[in-house]
């Protein structure tokens, strides 16, 4: 193996196991992405960096933690790769000799595309989201290998259950090994019957990193810059595509919050108490550009992501909370509404309509918001049905609200922040 372990002086067993899951965590998506390349096949690369992720938890603890841990389970696993390549190419060459000569099974050669894009993240998510695979599928594997959420993670996210998930998954990986499908950036037609997945998937990616839905952490800062960098290098390969530099700009936006997005020990700060001078004014410059692309580029009118940024826009925007504009921000959610509809959009819409025109204008809105199913565990609900009341100085009927949205959140920062706004209510 050419990287080489540097013993690390906090070499005990178990600190060593938890480097090991950590940085596992963090580079498996490019991990995967690298040894599908090779083998052309997602599930058994999967297998392949499930065996490096063994092969670490059995020699760093002995040897020490490498200098470069992400090189070193990157090596390891394409070196499983090629030795399976190998074994399939002596394989063939047997069946061969004996008059049964099988198609060579080494990587095909990569396709002579001036549009090529060399990029094995991108790669993989736009295999992850082929059309023979269902919406949900698609999703959910790509959540799986590009974002390294865990099969209960993605069950929570999607209110779903994890069995469903796990099958899911299974038959995706399956279907894409039957099915013979390319490890490729598509070109023309192709490309773009796939881009609406793609841009959905690394929006979800991105969301799960902005706010995760389960678990000790608000944030998890490398979903969000993976899901960045994606959106990023896409509007490059896809410079005409305005909706490829809304989400770009979208995510821009929302990530220049994260530094003011948490407190000293991980908490989750509300926006209207965020310091907007911790705000990243570089990232909410790229936001800017890229929104200016999105609209020169778009012919018609804008769509849900260029919408949307253009609502970020308006906060990046404002240097306080009260001079942010709302009436543009409930005109824009209506705008968004009315090209994508969803109960969330009409929450946020209310929202934007208390801020602009008073919790009594929105409380109707929130009302009318209660009966769709769709929302019926969905924590926000609740949540903005408090602050609303408790704008309205309704008390105890914001804190039982509060207390409503605390059980049916999964992410352990986020019960705090709701059952302390629910104790401020007293």
């Amino acid at each position: 193996m050419t990287v080489q372990p540097t013993p690390s002086p906090a070499s005990r067993p178990g600190a060593a196991a938890e480097t090991v899951e950590t940085v596992f965590r963090m580079e498996s998506p490019r991990i995967i992405a690298g040894v599908t390349r090779i083998v052309r096949d997602v599930g058994i690369a999967e297998e392949l960096a499930q065996d490096a992720l063994v092969a670490a938890l059995e020699q760093w603890p002995r040897d020490g933690v490498p200098a470069n841990p992400g090189a070193w389970l990157m090596a390891a696993a394409r070196n499983r790769a090629v030795d399976l390549v190998r074994r399939r190419e002596n394989y063939a060459r047997k069946l061969a000799e004996i008059g049964r000569a099988q198609p060579d099974a080494a990587p095909p050669e990569e396709p002579a595309d001036p549009d090529a894009i060399d990029d094995d993240l991108l790669r993989l998510v736009f295999t992850a989201c082929h059309p023979v695979l269902s919406t949900e599928a698609r999703t959910a594997l790509t959540l799986r290998l590009l974002g390294g959420l865990t099969t209960a993670e993605i069950a929570r996210a999607f209110l779903v259950p994890e069995p469903t998930v796990a099958q899911r998954i299974v038959r995706a990986k399956r279907t894409l090994a039957t099915k013979n499908i390319a490890f490729e950036v598509p070109c023309g037609p192709d490309r773009e019957a796939r881009l609406g997945s793609v841009l959905d998937v690394i929006y979800l990616i991105f969301n799960e990193g902005y706010a995760a839905t389960a678990g000790d952490d608000w944030l998890r800062p490398s979903l969000c810059e993976d899901a960045l960098r994606l959106a990023r290098v896409l509007a490059g390969l896809m410079p005409k595509e305005p909706e490829v530099h809304g989400l770009a700009a979208l995510l821009e936006l929302q990530a220049s919050r994260t530094a003011a997005r948490t407190g000293p020990s991980g908490e989750p700060v509300l926006l209207k108490d965020q310091n907007r001078s911790r705000w990243n004014r570089m990232l909410i410059a790229r936001g800017i550009d890229a929104l200016g692309r999105a609209e020169a580029a778009s012919s018609g009118a804008p769509g849900r992501y260029t919408l949307q940024a253009a609502i970020a826009a308006c906060h990046a925007h404002a240097h306080t909370y009260e001079e942010t504009d709302w009436g543009r921000i409930a005109t824009l959610y209506g705008l968004l509404a009315a090209r994508s509809p969803s109960p969330v959009v009409e929450l946020n819409r209310a929202v934007a309509v208390s801020m602009s025109e008073g919790p009594g204008a929105a409380l109707p809105l929130v009302d009318a918001l209660a009966a769709d199913p769709a929302l019926r565990d969905y924590h926000l609900l609740p949540s903005v049905r408090g602050d609303l009341l408790a704008r309205l100085g309704r008390a105890a009927e914001a804190r039982a609200e509060f207390e409503r949205a605390a059980d049916l959140t999964r992410n352990a920062r986020e019960r705090a922040l709701l059952l302390r706004r629910a104790a401020e209510q007293s």
